[in-house]
């Protein structure tokens, strides 16, 4: 595939994304988009995270910009991290999406926000959190032993 088909195949996925009237193919093209792997879509991918509304595409949307690994999403993921933890019921699958992005993005400005999920009660929470922590920052646990009187929200908030 030549750079012009691949083009056109890029901005047909980018507005199948923002148009298109079924939620299957909007989550469809995002999954594409993180396949191809091309950061140009960071930008338009993190408009469509803030409004889109179908979560089934909200998920797909962040496993795609993960996908991608531009740490140019990692504030948008974020955003979607906190909505999650202000309301009653939090969607187990949507965290863990939002974490294994976080956890290929690599951006050590996630740390801070993922630090309270270290203390989540579900185990596979838990267990995704510390190999994203692993992940990020090989020496979390060095510098959070040296830091013993701050918080991880603290000693990550850079």
């Amino acid at each position: 595939m030549n750079w012009h088909e691949k083009n056109a195949e890029f901005n047909a996925l980018i507005k199948q994304l923002f148009h298109d009237g079924n939620w299957h193919k909007r989550a469809e093209a995002a999954r594409q988009l993180g396949l191809i792997k091309d950061s140009r879509a960071t930008n338009l991918m993190c408009r469509a995270l803030r409004i889109e509304k179908d979560r089934m595409v909200i998920n797909k949307i962040i496993e795609a910009l993960g996908r991608i690994g531009d740490s140019r999403a990692t504030l948008r993921i974020i955003e979607k991290l906190e909505e999650e933890q202000v309301e009653n019921e939090i969607d187990k699958y949507r965290v863990i999406y939002i974490i294994e992005s976080l956890m290929k993005i690599k951006d050590k400005r996630a740390l801070s926000y993922l630090g309270p999920l270290l203390d989540s009660s579900d185990e596979e929470i838990k267990t995704l959190t510390l190999e994203a922590f692993d992940s990020i920052e090989p020496n979390w646990k060095e510098i959070v032993e040296r830091e013993r009187n701050k918080s991880i929200q603290e000693i990550f908030r850079k």
